[in-house]
């Protein structure tokens, strides 16, 4: 049982925001000072298509408007599994296992605006993972998430954008727990899980702040009957995860952009039911760092890079992605 849901994607893991709006003043300033055309964008739009490229999740489409996106996200994790393992009659040892894991994800997310407030996305992730130190790899689809965004007030000049959500989980990936624990990977969590919470953003021009705060509910997962060490495993209970999240993202220009993130999760403990007896793992605390570049390569159009690492043990070490829209024809409403 790990806290995957929150690093792979994802911990990460499902947030939300709405549209921002610049100062009168300074978007008159920033236009006499750099001479703009008419056919210029001005800096209070620029600013927001940074914010929305660099962090997707925080935006809102108008009704009706449709996005597809297609995001590629690579992680890197060591660890040493440690096991309690049942050798006799309570006679029990400690295994150690090293594990290095590496998560290439192919993921399309497709946003729908149903009013000018709320918007409807969905993610579909692809997933191949390999174990180098056991020699072993899975490719198939990962865990499908769907999040409702809402915001509940139309935004203000000097005063933040507030936006509620709520996600659904999907195990549709690999389960961990219908599997040899010793001759396979999973591509999923293996749970349903439910997470609701709040994003805030505030422009500064050239600046977005933005945090956001939520809880998800794991489901217990039961029918379980996987052995592991000789004994049968028949339910788990996951713990409920609190995240926590904060960062900035500052226009260098109209066409380049700079975002760094701090990213927190917090799993609370977990249960693990045997036969003839439960063990409850620790909590789990995932934190990230995050520093993206983002590219206009048209005037629609952004790249956004992004390289990360993790700042504890249950962390990934290295995370990489890149993220870009994708312009289907039939796609954009007429």
């Amino acid at each position: 049982m790990g806290f995957r849901g929150f690093v792979c994607a994802g911990m990460m893991a499902l947030l939300a925001g709405g549209p921002v709006l610049a100062e009168d003043g300074s978007v008159d300033q920033a236009r006499d000072a750099l001479s703009k055309k008419e056919t210029d964008a001005d800096s209070a739009k620029a600013l927001e298509q940074v914010f929305q490229a660099t962090e997707k999740s925080y935006t809102l489409l108008k009704k009706g408007e449709r996005t597809l996106t297609y995001g590629f996200d690579y992680s890197m994790m060591r660890d040493t599994r440690i096991q309690q393992v049942r050798s006799g009659e309570n006679i029990y040892s400690v295994l150690a296992q090293n594990e290095t894991q590496h998560t290439f994800t192919n993921s399309f997310t497709f946003d729908y605006g149903v009013w000018d407030n709320l918007t409807f996305s969905l993610r579909l992730p692809f997933v191949a993972k390999y174990d180098t130190e056991r020699n072993i790899h899975a490719y198939s689809l990962g865990d499908i998430s769907a999040t409702m965004r809402w915001q509940p007030w139309a935004a203000a000049r000097g005063r933040p954008v507030t936006t509620l959500y709520a996600t659904l989980g999907l195990p549709t990936g690999d389960s961990p727990y219908d599997m040899h624990p010793d001759q396979d990977v999973s591509t999923g969590n293996g749970y349903y899980s439910l997470g609701v919470g709040a994003n805030m953003s505030y422009v500064i021009d050239p600046v977005v702040l933005y945090g956001s705060l939520g809880y998800t509910y794991n489901k217990q997962v039961d029918n379980i009957h996987q052995y592991q060490y000789g004994e049968e495993l028949n339910k788990v209970t996951p713990g409920d995860t609190l995240n926590f999240a904060m960062g900035m993202a500052y226009a260098l220009s109209y066409d380049v952009s700079l975002a760094t993130s701090y990213q927190m999760a917090y799993q609370m403990k977990s249960r693990y039911h045997f036969n003839d007896r439960s063990v409850e793992a620790p909590e789990q605390t995932s934190a990230i760092m995050n520093f993206s570049l983002g590219l206009r390569t048209s005037p629609d159009y952004i790249v956004n890079v992004n390289a990360g690492f993790g700042l504890t043990q249950d962390s990934p070490d290295v995370l990489l992605g890149i993220s870009l829209p994708l312009d289907i024809k039939g796609l954009k409403p007429d």
